[in-house]
This record gives structure tokens, C-alpha cells and sequence, in this order.
């Protein structure tokens, strides 16, 4: 048993730091002495050295090592060849236990990947013979490609990995993601369906995700729903956060909240999908139990984007923009598909008058989720504020026209509509057919009452926001309610719907701007000065916004730090 072999066996015991040291030195002593090891050991020597410093997560200076151990096999080859064998059998041997030239290939695409440079890694493993290419490397090809837009050749490679593993269910999503029918994936896997029993779920399974990115949302809720009752798949974490992941899109908030709290419940670990859920209950003003999702997803991991994207959404409805702007640019940092973290981004830079920027990051988001209307929702925001309703009506028709007319496609193209005086009654009439299809969908509702507004038709305004909060709580909807009944001069129910707005949510300014201007109604002694709405919405927190400019600085300081300006 030579060095290189106790090399190896340290590093198959996983002792990194002493292979580290060990082959360090080893191969010192190979460049002052060449003659010392064989061209094999030292391409040996190389590899285990490139592992170690892989492991340490120093990935440039690994990649730089693994390619010179790259370098070091082609001299071996040449060798070999020029050499005739003289020991057959031995040399075969010895071939064989050599580290593996394509495991090699893949590492060090493994850190272009980490590095973000997704071109080298493509070109490093285009090189690899399809032959030769392995199930992990077709699946990163695939995942590297659709990053790139290559879609055809993420198909291609998708594919690869469901000829060699039916069963990679990661795959598949890959490919319904990519418009490929479910049918056609489902083929791919009947062989094995039919030969292994109890795995009949399988292709409902796959409808289901089919249903998902094809925007079927209703249809993708109700297979997930007989799946989930399935008595072997019952309380199944990824079917339940598939579930509140549509029910989100979908716009059923309550439900969403309700499986993912499930979820939560049956694995306190969980990661996935709780960057949606922090949005969804920032969203519903639930600020504190937010901050404490946060916290305690960054005790389980500050790796992933989910936590940073949590205390951004906290941040956000906090109204510190610069904040989430930061903690929004470093979960793209480590995950750069993360769909929540660029709409967050996306919405502070918008917040901050930055809308040209704000546009890039929901394009993205689009790009990435072509079925999530928020990531539209987002777009047509900006171009509404900046006044470019021709971009945005052009927007809103093109989701109408593709997704069809659901009330969440109604409902963005009648806010649309609302901005121009023209087109009011169509806007009426889009929002009464969201309505009619679901009377419950708060945005919609929102929005006739806006409307309602306008036209001060204050009585028929009350009733459709008391027949919406017959089924549900809302601080939104009770806000708005406390100020038509304020138009009718209903002071006491209205002073009631403005607490339950604040009990709901207590930092909304807006019902606490009510009802601070019914109190100054009712003792107009005590109101010396009379403030505009910006006035109200800065007297809110004065401790807070007493620090608010040094606090954006700070944040300001930290964005250029990781490259956001």
C-alpha cells in the first residue's frame, strides 16, 4: 500500500482537511521531483486536492484544480499510448481505479454553477460524449439550458433522464414546465407504472402538475385534492405544498394560508414554499408571526433564499423599502429562480420610484412562472405608474386572451380599464362577470367598490362589501366599508368596521388615518392643525421614521455591496 492509496482512503473516510493537507504537500514534492509519482498518481493526487478544496467551498480555486488534473490525464493518455503495456492485466487495473475523467468533467461544472457561470458549466459538460453523459448530468444540461432559454435542448436532456430513471419526478416537472403534454410524459413512465405496484397515483400525479403550468388551476386544486386523499399518500408535505402553492395562484388565500400552516405542522423543517406563505401572511398583516417565520428559518438555514425572502416581505409591508430591497437582491443572490425574491425586489424598487428596474426583475419573474398572474400583476403596476396605459391594457389583454377569462384575468384587465375615463363601463362590466363567477374574490370586489366609489353610489357599495364580509374577514374590506358608511354618515359602525380593519392588520394606515379624522370631526377643538393624507400617513410611527433616512442609507450601502445599483 503506497501514499496515494492512503490518500484515497482518507478520502473516502471523508477526512477533507487532511487529504487537503496531505496531497498538498504530496504533490510539492512531485514538482520538485517529477520522477517521484507516476503521471496516474498525480492525476490521483490532483483529484483528491481539488475534492478537499471543493469541500472547504473555495469552488474557483477547486475548478482551477480539477482542470489541471484534466491536464494531467491527457498526459497520461499520451503516455499510455506511446508506452506499450507490459503488464496487461495491472495496467487495466490500475485504470480502473483511477478517478473517474467524466466524474471530473461534472465537478467542474458543478462550480461554474455555484459561481453563476452557467455558460462555462454548458460548455464543460457540451464536451462530454451523450454516450458518456450520466443521468445527474443530463439533469443539470437540462436545468442549465432552460436557464438559458435553450428550451428544445432542456427537453432533450429532460428526456435523457427519464430513459435512464422514469421515476425522476423533478424531471418531469421540468418538462410539463416546458410546455411538453402530459400525455407524452406520462408514456415515459407507463412501463415502470405498470410493473411496480402501488405506484397507480403516479399518473395522476403528473396530470396534476400538467394542470399547474398549463395555469389550470381549478382542474390542478381538484386532482391534488383526490391524490391527497389517498390513504397512502395522506398528509404528504410536497402534495400539500403543491396545494397551497395553486390555491395561491388560484388567489383562495384562506385556503393557501390553511395548507401551508398543514404542512408546517407535519414538518417544523420545511423551506420549501414558506417564502409564499411569509408573503401571504405579511400580506394579510400578520407582521409579528411573520418575523418569527423568519427567524426561524434562518435557524434551519440562511442557504436557501426562503428566510431573506420572509424578512423582505416583512420589511416591505413595514414600509422600509431600502431593507427589502437588500435582503430581496440577497436571496436572488442564492437562488436566482426565485420567482418571490424578484417579485419582492421587483416591488421595492417600484415602491422607490426605480419602476425601469422594477420592470426587469417582474419580466424575469414571468419568464420563470409564465402562469403566475402576480408576476403580470406586478409588470402592469409599472407601467401604470409611469403612465404607460398602452403597454398595460396591451399587458392585461394578452393574459385575458391566453389564460381565459377567469375573475383573476377579468379583474386585472378591469383595473386597467379603471385607469382611463374611456373605458369605465367595461371595467364595470369585466368586474361584475369576476363577481359572477366568484363572489368572494377580494380583489374583484375591491375594485367595484372603487368603482362604486367614483360614481358615489355609496348605499349599493355598502351592501356588496357586507355580502363580501358575510364569508370572510378582510382588513381591506372592512376599511373600505368604514368609508362608505362615513359617506352616509354612519360615524359609529363606521368607527367599528375601521377597528376591526385595525384589529385585522394594525399597521394600516389607512383606517387609522380614518379614524383619526372621525375623532378630529368629532372634537374640532382638539384639531389645531389639519393634515393632509401624506401628512397622516408620516405622523403613523414617528420613532420609526425619525430613523427611517439613516436606515435607507445603511441599506443603500449594503445594495451597492452586492452589486444591486
Amino acid at each position: 500500500m503506497n501514499v496515494i492509496d492512503h490518500v484515497r482512503d482518507m478520502a473516502a473516510a471523508g477526512l477533507h482537511s487532511n487529504v487537503r493537507i496531505m496531497s498538498s504537500l504530496l504533490l510539492t514534492m512531485s514538482n520538485n521531483n517529477p520522477e517521484l509519482f507516476s503521471p496516474s498518481q498525480k492525476y490521483q493526487l490532483l483529484v483528491y486536492h481539488a475534492d478537499a478544496i471543493f469541500h472547504d467551498k473555495e469552488y474557483r480555486n477547486a475548478a482551477c484544480k480539477y482542470n489541471m488534473a484534466l491536464q494531467q490525464k491527457k498526459v497520461l493518455s499520451k503516455t499510455s499510448k506511446v508506452r506499450p503495456s507490459t503488464g496487461g492485466t495491472a495496467s487495466s487495473m490500475q485504470s480502473q481505479s483511477l478517478p473517474s475523467e467524466i466524474e471530473v468533467k461534472y465537478k467542474i461544472a458543478e462550480c461554474y454553477t455555484i459561481l453563476k457561470l452557467d455558460k462555462d458549466a454548458i460548455a464543460v459538460l457540451d464536451g462530454i460524449p451523450s454516450r458518456q453523459r450520466t443521468p445527474k448530468i443530463n439533469m443539470m444540461l437540462a436545468n442549465l439550458y432552460r436557464k438559458a432559454g435553450q428550451e428544445r435542448s432542456a427537453v432533450t436532456s429532460y428526456k435523457e433522464v427519464l430513459r435512464q430513471c422514469p421515476l425522476a419526478l423533478d424531471a418531469i416537472i421540468g418538462l410539463l414546465s416546458l410546455s411538453v403534454k402530459g400525455a407524452e410524459v406520462a408514456s415515459m413512465t407507463m412501463d415502470v407504472i405498470q410493473s411496480i405496484p402501488n405506484l397507480d397515483w403516479l399518473s395522476a400525479w403528473i396530470k396534476a402538475y400538467a394542470f399547474i403550468h398549463a395555469g389550470d388551476n381549478h382542474r390542478a386544486i381538484n386532482t391534488i385534492c383526490s391524490l391527497e386523499k389517498k390513504s397512502l399518500l395522506r398528509d404528504n408535505v410536497d402534495l400539500l405544498v403543491s396545494l397551497a402553492d395553486v390555491y395561491f395562484r388560484a388567489g383562495d388565500t384562506k385556503n393557501s394560508i390553511l395548507k401551508f400552516e398543514q404542512a408546517q405542522m407535519l414538518d417544523p423543517y420545511l423551506i420549501k414554499g414558506m417564502d409564499v406563505y411569509g408573503y401571504l401572511m405579511a400580506r394579510e398583516g400578520h407582521l409579528e408571526d411573520v418575523e418569527v417565520l423568519g427567524g426561524r428559518l434562518f435557524n434551519i438555514s440562511d442557504q436557501h433564499a426562503e428566510p431573506w425572502v420572509i424578512s423582505g416581505c416583512h420589511s416591505f409591508y413595514s414600509k422600509r423599502y431600502s431593507r427589502a430591497l437588500y435582503l430581496g437582491a440577497k436571496a436572488i443572490q442564492l437562488n436566482s429562480n426565485s420567482v418571490q425574491a424578484l417579485l419582492l425586489k421587483g416591488a421595492a424598487l417600484r415602491n422607490m420610484g426605480r419602476v425601469q428596474e422594477a420592470i426587469i426583475h417582474f419580466r424575469e419573474a414571468m419568464r420563470l412562472a409564465p402562469c403566475r398572474l402576480d408576476c403580470y400583476e406586478g409588470l402592469i403596476d409599472c407601467y401604470l405608474a409611469s403612465n404607460g396605459i398602452r403597454e398595460a391594457m396591451g399587458m392585461a389583454n394578452n393574459i385575458y386572451k391566453t389564460l381565459g377569462a377567469n375573475a383573476q384575468t377579468l379583474t386585472i384587465l378591469a383595473t386597467v380599464c379603471l385607469e382611463d375615463p374611456v373605458t369605465q363601463e367595461k371595467a364595470k362590466t369585466l368586474l361584475d362577470k369576476a363577481l359572477a363567477q366568484r363572489p368572494d374574490y377580494t380583489k374583484a370586489v375591491v375594485k367595484k367598490a372603487e368603482l362604486l366609489s367614483r360614481e358615489q353610489k355609496y348605499e349599493e357599495g355598502i351592501a356588496l362589501l357586507r355580502n363580501a364580509l358575510a364569508n370572510q374577514s378582510d382588513c381591506v374590506l372592512h376599511r373600505m366599508l368604514g368609508d362608505f358608511l362615513v359617506a352616509v354618515n354612519d360615524y359609529q359602525e363606521a368607527m367599528d368596521q375601521y377597528s376591526i380593519a385595525l384589529s385585522l392588520d394594525p399597521n394600516d394606515q389607512k383606517s387609522l388615518e380614518g379614524m383619526q379624522k372621525m375623532e378630529k370631526e368629532e372634537s374640532p377643538a382638539d384639531a389645531t392643525v389639519e393634515l393632509d393624507g401624506d401628512d397622516m400617513e408620516g405622523s403613523g410611527e414617528d420613532g420609526d421614521l425619525e430613523g427611517s433616512d439613516s436606515e435607507a442609507a445603511q441599506w443603500a450601502d449594503q445594495e451597492q455591496w452586492f452589486g444591486m445599483q
